[in-house]
């Protein structure tokens, strides 16, 4: 029975270590860290790029009705004046219907993307915006994967750590 390691910790502590880590990877796209932790990493990021791969085509195009508000030049929202029923005149927002294309997950995609969110972490760029890690993982790492076999992951050596004499090591997407 293959059983993974245990680093040292509790399973609550081992899982966030690691989930942090399949984030980082994925995000940035090397991490530096120890080599027993960048073995559990590179299996977890591993079968996540390989789930990417096999359902990045699996969506449909639909039409979307989208009612917004209308901006003007500037990008501020357009208002008009209305009166109530007991005579008292307000602004009102003016609104546009729009018909939009989407992309609509088929549900193994779905499934896919909710296995990727159950091992990665919600994370946000150098100015704040939000990353959607799965839609990076269709979008530009599956790509860019798609005529491999398998092995997306490195790991070079870096040496010993100084402290505990732990073996460092760098792992990144090939």
């Amino acid at each position: 029975m293959a059983e993974n390691r245990k680093l040292g910790r509790p399973t609550d502590q081992r899982m966030a270590i690691l989930k942090n880590l399949t984030t980082d990877l994925l995000v940035h796209g090397k991490v530096e860290t120890t080599e027993a932790r960048a073995k559990e990493v590179r299996s977890i990021a591993e079968n996540l790029i390989a789930l990417a791969i096999k359902e990045k085509d699996n969506f449909e195009t639909v039409d979307v009705k989208v009612i917004k508000a209308k901006l003007d030049s500037k990008g501020n929202k357009e208002l008009e004046k209305v009166t109530s029923k007991n005579g008292k005149e307000y602004l009102r927002v003016v609104k546009e219907e729009k018909i939009e294309k989407r992309q609509k997950d088929m549900p193994s995609r779905l499934n896919a993307r909710r296995k990727i969110m159950a091992k990665t972490n919600k994370v946000s760029d150098s100015e704040g915006n939000k990353v959607d890690l799965p839609a990076k993982l269709f979008g530009e790492i599956a790509p860019k994967y798609a005529d491999r076999k398998g092995g997306y992951t490195r790991i070079i050596k870096l040496g010993s750590r100084r402290g505990d004499n732990a073996e460092k090591v760098i792992i990144e997407l090939v």
